[in-house]
């Protein structure tokens, strides 16, 4: 007999919205129960801190009158590595929350665990293992708007001539939660190995179907940046509300970054390129090695202007969270930009570090763009592209410093969607141009940048005529051939439970 499930929603300072549920209520089955709770203003500006960072300023806009409590509750390094709900609710912040929203009622199709993260949407029609196993959704519950989900399956774990996953953005799933309007229990495709249902079961992921996801987003919408939780029960507990957790709070981008360098060749051409891992996708990977640009990735925080003389180019991915965590990461790209001319791009989270390191600020957006098919205009040919996304913060273009420029501009909302140096090779750009699962009309940022290493790399060829072509084969050989030490997600409370003693777990057996 399946389960079925329920969605609360918590709000600050809106009333109660309460949406009718598309299941009739059976007492004879157990209860999954989603709560959302809007814990944050629609939109905040944080700004990145003066280097060195000493001890981290409590002063963040998104908390605003909050600072004064917030001090004498959290310590500050308990501010930095994670905060959750419940223990802001025990510390009399109750008080500015209204901890009552709709509830919505569904069935349970995946594990059987509770979990709590950010309630985001997409509204992509395919590519639902891409998304799923996209790092940059680590603690956050994905709904999907698209009616029917499942019904292609989940594809084989089978790599390609790089020994990069060939279906999937990431070896594990990485979303906190999935909810669906209609989930397909039978399967049929030809790369399908297992169902969608059997795929969440074995990753540990809880997922909940039969759900009203249209109230869910127009409430999204309605109300902003929402926390949510996935109970599986009888019935919905108000008591677990307190168990709140709010991802942004915590360094996502330290769970999904490799813990030590790890390379993967290409057999096509004679570029070095390192890579920023904040969270890379497969398909980044990919999209720089079919170009013939070896790629040796490095942790979020590694110091990597040390080195950047050994490599063609730098490049900064995507990942999850705020950016304001990474702050070591902003400081060494600030450092690499003071002392090095190499040519740099940046995508999604990989921009907003950019922009952070640039002197720029980022902006917490109301809901996010999460999609395959929203539109971004070139402001340097005039010409749109139809671009995959996947963020809920973007840069604050108007503070951008006089030698940079905006480079896109999303059309739905005129958030900033890249910048670019006036005079070096330097551009970001918020959107997904290798867009695994979704369009293709930006790949062509790939060559650009690869054309940009190119120059250099001849121009570098006459001052340093005896500088090595390829990679080291001892770095090659030495180093492992895929992310180290990753700790897949299993929902975030056992993340948080599981804190530096899973990190360490995990790096000890990627050794062993």
């Amino acid at each position: 007999m399946k389960e079925t499930s329920r969605t609360a929603v918590k709000h600050s300072d809106s009333p109660t919205i309460r949406y009718p549920n598309i299941l009739p209520p059976d007492t004879s089955l157990c209860q999954s129960t989603v709560a959302l709770m809007r814990v944050v203003p629609t939109v905040y500006t944080s700004q990145v801190r003066k280097f060195p960072l000493i001890q981290p300023k409590l002063s963040s806009p998104r908390h605003g009158h909050l600072e004064r409590i917030l001090a004498d509750v959290v310590s500050p390094q308990d501010y930095i590595s994670g905060m959750n709900c419940c223990r802001l609710a025990k510390s009399g912040l109750t008080d500015e929350l209204d901890l009552d929203g709709p509830v919505f009622s569904g069935k349970s199709f995946g594990a059987a665990s509770n979990i709590s993260g950010e309630a985001v949407f997409t509204t992509s029609l395919v590519g639902y293992p891409e998304s799923l196993t996209d790092p940059s959704y680590r603690g956050q519950i994905l709904v999907f708007t698209q009616p029917l989900i499942g019904n292609y399956g989940i594809p084989s774990t089978a790599r390609d001539e790089h020994g990069l996953f060939r279906h999937f953005e990431s070896p594990n799933l990485q979303a906190a939660g999935v909810v669906v309007a209609d989930v397909a229990e039978q399967y049929s495709h030809w790369t399908a190995v297992k169902s969608l249902g059997e795929w969440c079961a074995e990753e540990g992921v809880p997922a909940v179907s039969g759900v009203d996801t249209r109230a869910i987003v127009t409430y999204l919408r309605e109300q902003g940046s929402s926390l949510a939780r996935i109970t599986i029960g009888e019935e919905y507990d108000a008591d677990q509300d307190e168990a709140f957790i709010d991802p942004e709070q915590i360094d996502l981008v330290r769970k999904v970054s490799t813990k030590a360098p790890f390379h993967v060749s290409s057999a096509t051409g004679d570029y070095h390129v390192a890579v920023i891992d904040c969270g890379v996708k497969e398909n980044i990977l990919r999209s720089l090695v079919s170009r013939g640009a070896s790629v040796t990735a490095f942790p979020y925080d590694y110091p990597i202007h040390k080195v950047a003389h050994h490599f063609d180019g730098v490049f900064i991915s995507n990942g999850p969270g705020d950016p304001i965590h990474c702050q070591d990461t902003v400081y060494h790209l600030r450092r690499l930009m003071e002392s090095s001319q190499l040519p740099i791009m940046g995508i999604c989270l990989g921009h907003q570090l950019l922009a952070l390191a640039a002197g720029a600020r980022t902006i917490k957006l109301k809901y996010g763009n999460r999609a395959h098919n929203i539109p971004a205009l070139d402001r340097t040919t005039g010409r749109c592209h139809i671009t995959s996304q996947n963020h809920g913060y973007a840069v604050d273009s108007n503070t951008l410093p006089s030698e940079w420029k905006e480079y896109f501009v999303n059309l739905n909302d005129h958030s900033n969607e890249g910048l670019i140096h006036q005079s070096r090779p330097i551009f970001g750009t918020q959107f997904h141009p290798e867009a695994k699962g979704g369009p293709m009309d930006s790949s062509y940022l790939f060559d650009m940048y690869l054309e940009n290493v190119s120059r250099y790399k001849k121009s570098q060829a006459i001052f340093q005529p005896e500088r090595e072509h390829r990679p080291s084969p001892l770095l090659v050989d030495l180093l492992a051939k895929e992310r180290v030490g990753v700790v897949p997600t299993t929902g975030m409370e056992n993340l948080l439970r599981m804190g530096g003693a899973g990190e360490e777990a995990a790096r000890a057996a990627s050794v062993a």
